[in-house]
């Protein structure tokens, strides 16, 4: 098959959607299938080009390691804040329409296109761009669009309010972007996901919530373990000072709601529970969340994202390592990519989620799960772990992802669909 895949995220960059569209990419190449990707010149997380981001100006046409041929389109910079990230995926999504038609009609024309999304605006463009080279579109919703937008006007509630003019201006504007969010953009969302041949989701949960809607053909291809260190020790579970290490790795973004566990460690900590909670990564709240552990004084390390290469170190820290997601009601048809790379890694999770993701630990025997964005629950069970830390040895994970979550099924999973509809 020729492939024309849409995409907000793309390699060098890293992050969840672009690990698993590499393992994709290289998978379907190795069988012997051309895939061509049209994304954004590398931006993500800052919104200014990476740094080395040269070679992959917009309008540049390279083949990356997975073997897939990158066009580059255009992006708009910005700096924090929905609306800047919102506006600069628009753009993008504009230019993926002008170059997919300019440059994929003809004898250059794909059997099928396909969009990924996150970057909202991907699916109305990958729909465009399948209506004018008169091709099936299969949409791939990494998040549950459009129930997230219910919650909008919870996406951005201040960790600490500077003063109190600023809060009620705040307010006034996430009323107004929640109300046009909640009214007028899910019926229309809903309608674009209607039109695809397919849709492909990450979890069985919100495909069922899809299907009810009247979505024809959809499947879920979950995401899959990440390969971490595969006979990773047990080093920091029998530590002399008896300190709890807790990491998070993956984004400090509105979903995750972050601040909650920054007041469990400081509540650990002043119970006498000697606990560090690290958090490693990038997004739209870490200044906020770094400033909130420095004022209460948490046993908080902030650290800054880090290349795949030394992910394994910090798993290599920790005793145990969170997953958190808001307690929105979207949330409960959402599994966080890190879930899958944490079970992978072999390491004990704590789960501040609801739905599917709290299934998928309890089922597994992978960790623990504590109420979303409750810090004493969260603190309350540091401190049992910190007390017995024979509860910090698990071995659930990796069996649970080889009946469920195995790469080359999903693959298989994926290959099959798209093949089923370019032959429509």
């Amino acid at each position: 098959m020729r492939i024309l895949l849409l995409s907000h995220y793309w390699a060098p960059e890293v992050g969840a959607p672009q690990r698993r569209w590499n393992r994709l990419a290289e998978a379907l190449i190795s069988r012997g299938h051309e895939l061509a990707v049209l994304a954004p010149a590398p931006h993500y997380p800052g919104g200014r080009l990476l740094q080395g981001g040269g070679d992959h100006m917009a309008g540049s046409i390279r083949r990356d390691v997975t073997g897939a041929m990158v066009h580059r389109t255009i992006f708009r910079p910005y700096s924090s804040g929905v609306c800047g990230r919102g506006v600069d995926q628009m753009v993008a999504a504009a230019d993926s329409v002008r170059l997919g038609v300019e440059r994929f009609r003809g004898a250059n024309r794909p059997d099928i296109i396909v969009g990924s999304v996150p970057g909202l605006p991907t699916l109305p463009a990958a729909l465009a761009v399948g209506g004018m080279l008169h091709r099936p579109v299969v949409v791939e919703l990494r998040d549950a669009w459009p129930d997230l937008l219910l919650s909008a006007a919870q996406w951005s509630p201040p960790l600490s309010c500077p003063s109190t003019a600023t809060q009620a201006r705040q307010t006034r504007r996430l009323d107004v972007v929640g109300w046009g969010a909640r009214s007028l953009l899910p019926p229309l969302i809903t309608r674009l996901e209607q039109e695809a041949a397919a849709v492909v989701t990450t979890t069985d949960s919100f495909a069922q919530v899809l299907r009810s809607r009247g979505v024809r053909r959809v499947v879920t291809v979950r995401n899959t373990g990440a390969t971490t260190s595969a006979g990773r020790s047990p080093v920091g579970r029998c530590r002399s000072d008896g300190v709890l290490n807790v990491l998070y790795l993956g984004t400090v973004g509105r979903a995750q709601g972050l601040g909650f566990a920054v007041k469990a460690a400081h509540i650990a900590q002043q119970s006498g529970t000697p606990v560090v909670l690290r958090i490693v990564g990038d997004g739209a709240q870490f200044q906020e969340v770094a400033t909130l552990a420095r004022s209460l004084g948490a046993p908080v390390e902030m650290h800054p994202a880090v290349p795949w290469s030394e992910v394994d170190q910090h798993y290599a820290w920790a005793d145990t390592a969170l997953v958190s997601l808001q307690s929105w009601p979207a949330m409960s048809v959402t599994v966080p990519s890190k879930l899958y790379e944490i079970m992978s890694a072999g390491l004990h999770v704590c789960a501040s989620v609801d739905g599917e993701a709290r299934r998928i630990v309890e089922d597994a025997g992978c960790g623990d799960v504590t109420t979303p964005q409750d810090p004493q629950a969260l603190a309350s069970l540091w401190r049992a772990l910190a007390a017995d830390r024979s509860r910090l040895d698990v071995t659930g994970g990796r069996r649970w992802l080889a009946d469920h979550a195995d790469a080359e099924v999903m693959t298989d999973r994926y290959e099959s669909l798209l093949r089923q509809v370019s032959g429509d």
